[in-house]
């Protein structure tokens, strides 16, 4: 098989951002990943770029101008001002207005749209932005701690060379943003593994939502149930997975790995390990397709930078120690030091045999009634968003900007993530 060219996005000011005291939500974990990534010398076998911002005009390919323009102009000094626009976008608690919100929304959408392009240029075959993923924001409103969906962003650039492409979502959460922008086309086939019912958000992602209209049929939900393990989840994932390439031949995919599906996430409630969750990328790659990898959600940040630091390393063909290696961030990792520590939580695995073969059916059943993949009229091709000559802003070999040294700061009121699993600040309340 040859060597898979892979290009790395990474901003270090991406990790820099916060949501507030008290949200789960954590930019840091990015920081703590591209440690990782770096320490393990994995950015020696990828192209590392610092990533494009978008602009107001990218976001609104899929988005309402009113509401970019609201995200631009918003702050936390005239917010009460915009009270009721605040209202209308769906901002505030879940979503908070914070310091750079804009910016951050800047940096990992213009990170995923860079992959699409690069994707649909052949400069590459794999494109990796684990800031991306944010998959519950909605055409007019915030949502689930997302702003801006970079995955229908990108997956709009994708369409322009690609007649088909594939969704893939293993975040704990139903991917309900992505899937509600394609709902009513064949163009994008959108599968999402995710944790349904008891009120779970987004409460979205029954068996049975499959699409409508020329959409029919190209929405796949496989919807779980508490405690589900590695052995469990791989036996639906993969024959899935087969039956919908083999169904719907799509020519790219987008892989979103929200890592909230790990045992032991602060807001998830699944058993997976991150080699449990890995072998989900694994297995994606050997289609041999473009594929846009992408994060997602993950709240215990220490096990989410473990996880794609890992998932890094199968997309580079590169075995890594399990031992984790000195970085910035080394007391993040203990007591184990582990790549891939012991987090099987105690959750009662509620997903009975006799379930997961009816799901299995129930997809089997749908993907039948597909009447073959999807063809598209050939056009003229939009020209792309964005010129990369002009954004060779190239890391060196040490995985540092050429222009800047990569700065990790951690905010004073960031995630203290010990025992008391609180902020940094409220951690010390009680001294």
């Amino acid at each position: 098989m040859t060597k898979k060219r892979v290009v790395y996005f990474y901003d270090e000011d991406v990790g820099n951002f916060h949501y507030g005291p008290g949200h789960p939500m954590k930019p840091h974990r990015l920081t703590l990943t591209h440690n990782l990534v770096f320490n393990y010398g994995l950015h020696k076998k990828m192209e590392v770029y610092k990533p494009y911002r978008a602009t107001n005009h990218d976001m609104s390919r899929f988005h309402s101008s009113d509401y970019i323009d609201f995200l631009s102009r918003v702050t936390i000094q005239n917010n009460p001002n915009l009270s009721k626009s605040m209202s209308d976008f769906n901002v505030g608690e879940d979503c908070p207005v914070f310091p750079g919100l804009f910016d951050f929304c800047s940096i990992y959408t213009g990170a995923s749209l860079e992959g699409a392009v690069r994707l649909n240029q052949g400069i590459c075959d794999i494109a990796i932005n684990w800031a991306g993923g944010l998959h519950h924001a909605k055409k007019c409103e915030a949502s689930g701690f997302c702003y801006v969906n970079d995955i229908v962003v990108a997956i709009l650039e994708l369409l322009k060379y690609h007649n088909r492409v594939l969704y893939v979502d293993i975040d704990i959460h139903h991917g309900d943003g992505v899937q509600e922008a394609f709902y009513l086309t064949d163009r994008v086939m959108t599968v999402s593994f995710h944790k349904y019912g008891n009120h779970f958000f987004p409460g979205t992602g029954d068996m049975y939502e499959v699409g409508v209209d020329n959409g029919r049929l190209y929405s796949v939900n496989v919807p779980l149930r508490d405690g589900i393990d590695d052995q469990n989840y791989a036996s639906l994932f993969k024959p899935v997975i087969n039956m919908v390439i083999d169904h719907y031949q799509p020519t790219c995919i987008v892989l979103q790995c929200g890592a909230d599906s790990l045992g032991c996430d602060r807001l998830g409630c699944f058993n997976l390990s991150t080699k449990g969750h890995g072998e989900c990328v694994r297995f994606m790659k050997t289609f041999n397709l473009p594929m846009l990898v992408l994060g997602g959600g993950g709240y215990t940040i220490r096990n989410v930078a473990r996880c794609w630091a890992y998932e890094t390393s199968l997309l580079v063909d590169q075995q890594v120690s399990t031992e984790i290696p000195y970085n910035d961030y080394l007391e993040y990792f203990g007591p184990d030091f582990s790549l891939h520590p012991d987090i099987a939580s105690r959750i009662e695995n509620q997903n009975t045999k006799q379930y997961l073969d009816q799901i299995r059916q129930t997809v089997s059943e749908n993907l039948k009634n597909l009447n073959g993949a999807p063809s598209v009229q050939m056009q003229h091709v939009p020209p792309d968003l964005l010129c990369l000559e002009a954004n060779e802003d190239q890391m060196d070999a040490d995985g540092r900007q050429t222009d800047d040294e990569t700065k990790y700061v951690l905010a004073d009121n960031e995630y203290f993530d010990g025992e008391q699993d609180v902020d940094r600040d409220e951690a010390y309340l009680d001294v």
